[in-house]
């Protein structure tokens, strides 16, 4: 089973930065692909940037340009970095993993609980 434990949400003004962590825990053979999704309230889940471990990235067109998405393998880390922030950016940012336990085990999605971002006008 993988954990992933979410940090770095909070309030911040129309203009600013923030980054999000996430780390990946538990029983850990590899993690294909780590990234962040986010919800508004009433919208759907949508995606915001993926990196597989080949450090291919892949970000959604509302944040590319002023979004960096990185990963350490050695630490099952991803980030989120987010400049230019506006209040469209305001919503739950969840991190995924695309992971695998063991050798010999599925690989299967995983879902952290989720971080609060909300940006001020």
């Amino acid at each position: 089973q993988v954990q992933l434990v979410e940090s770095g949400g909070g309030l911040v003004q129309a203009g600013g930065s923030l980054r999000l962590s996430c780390a990946a825990s538990g029983s850990i053979f590899r993690i294909p692909v780590m990234g962040w999704y986010r919800q508004a309230p009433g919208k759907q889940r949508e995606l915001v940037a993926v990196i597989n471990d080949g450090s291919s990235m892949n970000y959604a067109s509302s944040v590319e340009g002023r979004s960096t998405i990185s990963r350490d393998n050695a630490k099952n880390t991803v980030y989120l970095l987010m400049n230019r922030l506006n209040p469209e950016d305001t919503a739950v940012y969840y991190c995924y993993a695309v992971a695998q336990g063991d050798r010999f085990s599925q690989i299967l999605n995983y879902w952290g609980q989720g971080t609060q971002v909300t940006v001020s006008s």
